[in-house]
């Protein structure tokens, strides 16, 4: 058995998603940097992209974020735009995970024969 037909998407979903949650943390530990540019990942196109060519699709789907307002040294961060992406990232993260591991839990069950 291959891990699509066990897991579908969510095992794509979830590196896409752990990935981007490094980009969105390394974002936030550089909101005082001066010249640093924000990068995010567009999630839809990552997935598509991990799905047709593994990892290369995260890196094509990876974009510079455009500032509401820019700052003086060139560093496009901002902070409550990070954050906010974090949070929605992290949950989404633990949804992912949530299914995968209920899926274990039942195939566990399953080969145990409860």
């Amino acid at each position: 058995m291959s891990d699509d037909s066990l897991f579908g998407v969510h095992g794509a979903a979830l590196a896409v998603r752990s990935q981007r949650m490094g980009m969105l943390a390394s974002n936030i530990a550089n909101a005082s940097t001066p010249g640093y540019k924000a990068k995010d990942i567009d999630f839809r196109a990552a997935l598509a992209g991990v799905e047709a060519q593994g990892n290369a699709g995260i890196d094509a789907a990876t974009l510079y974020r455009v500032p509401l307002q820019p700052s003086q040294d060139g560093n496009t961060v901002e902070l409550a735009t990070e954050q906010t992406a974090f949070a929605e990232n992290a949950v989404a993260y633990q949804t992912t995970l949530a299914f995968l591991n209920g899926r274990i839990s039942t195939i566990t069950r399953a080969l145990r024969g409860e």
